[in-house]
């Protein structure tokens, strides 16, 4: 039923996935709790998210509370070919390979909804938006889904603005323990990982331009400063910017920074950030690269129209060499460098992130029938607990508001 590269590689992807079960012991406790209660049990789950180690744990926690999984990655560069075929040779059915074409990509994407989900694992927003265009047969037998991503979630809101959103849809993004520390500290530590490992060049003394000062570019811009880079950040909100400054970055619009960036970084889950006018300004030699979901941040589709010559020089850089000469250099084909050029997410992080996915597919299931389609947030108490779990984890503990302190905290008037 599968389909992977090479079921072979399979042993390589067990240790992967053993190692960042060592670090997730937050999703470690949810396992062995549902796999007592078993909230799953008779139900379908399609999950559509980056194929690497951490996604793997989370499909055999879902399967261990008896879910029926079938799985699929979420960008074509970012499966692990060995962790693919980690899960497929223990049974479970997954349709992922790294590199796959557009057309294999959505027969993936398919196959691995064609039996029927019940509750939907999205990453980006393929898979809802599959559903709702080319298999909407499927969509009276879905309780609901859970979003992962920033870009899905934007997707999910101009749904349901458009009132085409048929089943509710849990923003898991949205939630604090997710976006504060897996958008933030993840993305920030996971973006360089990814684009030090592939280009081995120095960061200190460079000049870095940050499109986007969200919660991902906050953690990119932050860790780059680190670094001893020089951090210039773009945005369009003018509140965001406002921040930017003030957390002691320079402020300019993508035309003037790309002038003298030495490095780009897209964060901002919008199209067209770095197009033909900002490579006609841009130095020999810049180094361009995407922490968006999709590839549509950078315009590489410009740059393999335009160039008079292109080669990849190394494993996940390739040089565009533009009309007068000048040679731009694009990381991962301008997709999630983090993940095509690296493993992601710390698992640490992450363990946070799939703990309020796993818990928030089981609050679909707990109240299949009685949730209206639309975007719902992450329940409060969800978020409370996982954070409270990762402090055990972590051997921390915190105070407790007294029922005097409650009161007081409750009340308008006070004596």
């Amino acid at each position: 039923m599968s389909e992977v590269r090479d079921l072979s590689l399979a042993p390589s992807g067990e240790k992967k996935i053993a190692w960042v079960k060592r670090h997730m012991p937050v999703l470690g406790g949810i396992e062995r709790e549902l796999s007592e209660s078993k909230p799953f049990k008779g139900l379908k789950i399609t999950l559509s998210v980056h194929m690497e180690a951490k996604t793997a744990y989370l499909c055999r926690v879902m399967q261990a509370a008896g879910a029926e999984m079938h799985v699929t990655g979420c960008n074509p560069l970012s499966t692990q070919d060995d962790v693919a075929a980690a899960l497929a040779a223990g049974g479970m059915d997954v349709y992922a390979w790294r590199g796959a074409t557009p057309e294999e990509y959505e027969r993936h994407l398919t196959r691995a909804l064609e039996p029927g989900p019940n509750i939907i694992i999205d990453d980006g927003g393929d898979l809802v938006n599959l559903v709702h265009t080319k298999l909407t047969h499927l969509i009276p037998g879905i309780i609901g889904g859970c979003e992962e991503t920033t870009t899905g979630v934007i997707r999910l809101h101009a749904m349901a603005a458009d009132k085409t959103l048929r089943f509710p849809m849990i923003a898991v993004n949205n939630a604090r323990c997710k976006h504060l520390f897996d958008n933030r500290y993840g993305t920030g530590q996971s973006v360089w990982d990814g684009i030090n490992r592939t280009t081995n060049l120095l960061v200190a003394g460079k000049t870095v331009v940050v499109a986007g000062y969200g919660w991902c570019g906050k953690g990119i811009a932050m860790r780059g400063k680190g670094f001893g880079a020089r951090v210039i950040v773009t945005e369009t909100d003018p509140v965001k910017a406002l921040e930017a400054s003030m957390d002691g970055y320079e402020v300019m619009p993508m035309l003037e920074a790309a002038k003298i960036g030495d490095l780009f970084i897209t964060a901002t889950g919008c199209d067209g950030i770095i197009t033909k006018e900002h490579f006609d300004v841009m130095k020999d030699g810049a180094l361009l690269s995407n922490a968006g979901h999709f590839n549509v941040e950078v315009d590489v589709a410009y740059l393999k129209k335009a160039a008079v010559a292109s080669e990849e020089v190394k494993p996940n850089i390739t040089a565009y060499t533009l009309p007068g000469g000048k040679t731009l250099f694009l990381l991962a084909d301008g997709r999630l460098v983090n993940l095509a050029s690296g493993d992601g997410h710390p698992a640490e992080i992450m363990d946070m992130s799939f703990a309020i996915q796993a818990l928030s597919a089981k609050y679909l299931a707990d109240n299949r029938g009685s949730l209206t389609p639309g975007v719902l947030a992450v329940p409060e108490e969800i978020d409370g607990e996982v954070a409270a779990r990762k402090l055990r984890a972590c051997g921390l503990s915190i105070d407790t508001l007294t029922e005097a302190q409650k009161a007081y905290l409750s009340a308008w008037r006070h004596d």
